[in-house]
């Protein structure tokens, strides 16, 4: 309901009860009794039609008085259609209500709809062979040109708000295929592991046979098994290049006494044969040191010794 049925409604209240009351003056309303009978007057009718009625040529009137059109094979595929969506609809959502396909005013209004439709075919194909038959077009020329009742921005958005739209369903139904196939993808990878966990009982099976010496069969090892062994074998070959053979692996980077006393990674790369000099002084060797910053000179003497030496050439 519409706010101004809405409003027209609080309005009728109150007069009724205003009414009621006696507040209202004598003479405007009538009180009825009995519910309001409808009459259908045929004649009366049929009396006004023929008095409104013109006599003018049937291309000023344009009317056709015809039956429907026969019902075509893709139209009952449509209403089959429309028949089983609606059931299925009722069926999965009990709080509507229930309703036979003959009752369903939903069908009912389809039905509706599809007899406007075959009407209008009906009539069309009685009214273009008149108008040909008459000599006038009944289609438009291709240079014909006519004014837009609306403007081209309007039309410009009418279009994006159907690109829009279209694009939406495109984007939709490519979700539901890509978890249509996430599904498939899923269920075929469950089968494929319960299919391997299968085949890897059966082998162990038969090779514990095998070492128990209950068979002999080694038939099992052809063909899937023969990979099998294959894979293990060359999946072995690269962890022994990766991590090693076995053996110690502990402490394998220490040094010995050779490893210690090598120092060929040392030699001067400027002078070949020649090899650096490593000295243990260091910034504090020239404090230690006889001289001024000069490392190897002579070592000088203390200051009780300088002056016995001062003493001895004063002699």
């Amino acid at each position: 309901m519409s706010s101004s049925d809405s409003e027209l409604s609080d309005s009728d209240l109150e007069l009724q009860q205003a009414f009621a009351e006696g507040r209202l003056k004598p003479g405007f309303n009538k009180v009825e009794q009995a519910p309001k009978q409808f009459v259908n007057n045929i004649s009366g009718l049929k009396q006004k039609l023929e008095e409104i009625k013109l006599d003018l040529a049937w291309i000023e009137r344009l009317d056709c008085i015809n039956a429907e059109a026969p019902l075509a094979p893709e139209l009952v595929a449509e209403m089959l259609t429309q028949e089983e969506k609606r059931s299925n609809e009722l069926r999965n959502n009990k709080k509507l209500p229930q309703f036979s396909p003959k009752e369903d005013p939903v069908l009912n209004d389809f039905k509706r709809e599809m007899m406007f439709h075959r009407q209008a075919q009906a009539c069309t194909l009685e009214a273009i062979p008149k108008l040909k038959q008459m000599g006038l077009p009944t289609k438009r020329p291709d240079d014909y040109f006519a004014e837009m009742a609306k403007t081209d921005e309007h039309m410009q958005k009418i279009r994006e708000h159907l690109m829009k739209k279209q694009q939406q369903q495109k984007r939709s139904e490519h979700v539901k295929q890509l978890r249509q196939q996430r599904k498939e993808g899923k269920m075929l990878q469950v089968q494929t592991k319960l299919q391997r966990s299968q085949e890897k009982k059966e082998m162990l099976a038969q090779v514990k046979k095998v070492r128990k010496g209950l068979s002999k069969d080694l038939e099992f090892l052809d063909g899937k098994g023969k990979l099998s062994a294959k894979k293990l074998a060359e999946k072995k070959k690269m962890k022994d290049k990766k991590f090693g053979f076995g053996g110690k692996k502990r402490g394998m980077k220490r040094n010995t006494r050779d490893s210690a006393g090598d120092i060929s990674e040392f030699t001067n790369p400027g002078k070949p044969g020649k090899e650096r000099k490593f000295s243990n002084k260091g910034k504090g060797s020239k404090q230690k040191s006889g001289g001024k910053g000069k490392s190897g000179g002579k070592q000088r003497m203390g200051k009780n010794r300088r002056i016995q030496m001062k003493a001895k050439g004063k002699k």
